[in-house]
Parts: C-alpha cells; structure tokens; sequence
C-alpha cells in the first residue's frame, strides 16, 4: 500500500510546475541569444527560440505554440526592446516568478548609440556615439512598419545589436549561467562550466576572424542595415554607409542618394544584402555602377542549424561573407 502511495505521489510530482528543483522552462528571443542559452544548457536542458531563424526580429507576431512556450517560461533572455518592442508587453504579463533577463542591461556589456546618416563618418563621433559598459541609457520606442526613414525623424537610443561584439557574448554566457544558476542550483555546476567552454570557443572564433579581416580592411563597403556596428569596431573594419536604419525601414529618397553618392566618392566595391530581406532594392539602387551586389551577410545567422554552434558560426560567416565579396580587387 506505501509502495503504492509512492508511486502516485511521485507521479503526481510530475504534473506539478515549475519547482525549485526542476530545469527551469527557458526561453530566448533570436536565434544568436538562443545560441549562447543553448550553450550554457548543454546536457541539462534547452532552450525555446520565439523568433524563427530567417524572421526579422523588429516586427514579428509569435505563433500559438511560441507564445505559449513564452507563457511557460521561469526565465526569458532578451535582447531588449529596441530590438523586439512588440515582445515587451507579452514579458510584462508573465507570472512574478517567471524573471527576464534584459542583456543590454547585463553590467559588462559594451553598447553603442544609434549611428546617424547614410554614412557613419560625418556622425560617428564622441556626441553622437558613445560606448558605455554595464547598461544603456532609456530609449524611444522604434516603430518597425513600412514608413520610411523620413517618417522617423529621429532614430536615438541603444543600437540593440550588440551580440556581433563577440566581447559581449562572453559577458552574457557568464550573466546567463549565474541566472540559470539561481534558477537551478542543482545544476548550477554544469552551467558554470558550459559557460565556459563557450567563451573558449567564441576566443577560437576570434582568432580566426582577425587573421580575415586583417587582409580586408583597405577595402570600402555598404550593408543593407545599420546593424554590424559591433562587428564593425571590434574587429576594426568600418562599414561605409548602410542603406536603411538599423531597424530595416525602407530608406528615404534622400538616405538612397547620399549612398549612391558615397559609392563614387569612396570607391565601393561591395553592397551586402540580407536573406530577410529582398535584394531587390539592393539592384534598383546600385544597378549599372559596377558594385558587387552579390554579398550576403546576416546579423541573426538565417541558414545556420540553431544552437549552440550558432553563435562562433555567425561571426564567422560574417567574416567570410566580407571577405568572399571583398576579397577581389
């Protein structure tokens, strides 16, 4: 009879949520911050991706089974609103012991203003873009539909990409497991050393990309959106202009000319594209002048198998896209 009563209560144990000694239900917003959770999880768990790869982050509608993953969640990691506004009320609506880890908010992290203009040489500079550690300053809602640049007026605040600095992702693979940690202390061992083997990794990373782009960096350059400006200063190999605003808004008439100018001023010799995106307007703008518009490189890595791998692989297939599109003089 006790052996019986044993085994209903441990079956009842079962059907019960979250407890203090259980995996906690995790979920992530992209696909890189995925990356890094999945790392940090190995052998305990994993996590749930809510954007899919190949989806842009800035305006997306979850599906049934994602927003109930969300729902589920003890513990979300999150860029942070500039890069998924509409994510910000569905956190808001989570229960009080689920916690959500802001990761431009992670002390440590090293974040950049938005850049203004076409081109970043003009504006780049001590007022209009300043690096700060260990947080960011509150910034404006962006709006993410199909307004052009004009519509926005302004485009201030934290430029959200910040996991292309590959210093920041060993930062949050550190930040995720001290949070999965309290979480989970029972395997709080395991995610300590998980964490890092992953910063081990994004070094080997490094090294590999810096021995790329070293031979690139004479070379000029346009990406599709302002989104690489982490890559970009880490690695020391400037962007020359960006078609649309870190946010992918359809550029204004006025932002396509000033590229289009700056190709000859600046000799050009590559325009990147991005698979979310159609490379159509990438042809309309720079048709007939020469530039190479075959380049793709991607801040999310659509194409690569989600993961743990995910991450080192992104930064390094941002590397061999410049350098397969700029490599040809």
């Amino acid at each position: 009879m006790r052996k019986h009563q044993n085994l209903l209560a441990a079956a009842f144990m079962a059907t019960l949520p979250f407890s203090a000694n259980a995996v906690p239900n995790v979920a992530t917003d992209v696909t890189p911050i995925h990356s890094l959770v999945s790392q940090v999880m190995a052998g305990v768990g994993a996590p749930d991706l809510l954007v899919q790869s190949g989806a842009s982050p800035h305006n997306y509608s979850l599906s049934p089974s994602e927003a109930q993953a969300l729902q589920e969640a003890n513990l979300v990691f999150w860029v942070g609103e500039g890069l998924t506004p509409w994510l910000e009320r569905s956190l808001d609506n989570l229960s009080l012991d689920s916690r959500k880890v802001e990761l431009l908010e992670v002390v440590g992290t090293t974040t950049y203003a938005f850049r203004e203009g076409a081109t970043f040489d003009a504006h780049d500079d001590n007022d209009h873009n300043k690096e700060k550690e260990g947080g960011h300053d509150a910034h404006d809602d962006l709006q993410h539909d199909e307004r052009t640049e004009d519509d926005h007026h302004e485009h201030s605040g934290t430029d959200p990409h910040a996991w292309l600095d590959p210093a920041n992702g060993k930062v949050w693979l550190d930040a995720i497991a001290v949070a999965l940690a309290d979480k989970d202390p029972e395997n709080a061992a395991q995610y300590l050393e998980n964490a890092a083997a992953g910063k081990a990794d994004i070094d080997a990373a490094v090294s590999r990309i810096e021995i790329t782009i070293d031979q690139l960096k004479d070379r000029q350059f346009i990406v599709f959106h302002d989104a690489y400006q982490y890559f970009e200063k880490r690695f020391g190999i400037p962007a020359a202009g960006a078609i649309s605003i870190g946010d992918a808004s359809k550029p204004s008439p006025a932002r396509i000319a000033e590229i289009r100018g700056v190709v000859t001023d600046l000799n050009v010799g590559c325009v990147f594209t991005e698979l979310q995106y159609s490379p159509g307007i990438v042809k309309a703008i720079f048709g007939g002048t020469g530039v190479n518009t075959s380049g793709v490189i991607d801040p999310l890595g659509s194409g690569l198998a989600t993961g743990a791998n995910l991450y080192p692989d992104l930064l390094i297939k941002i590397a061999d896209g410049l350098q397969s599109c700029l490599g040809e003089k």
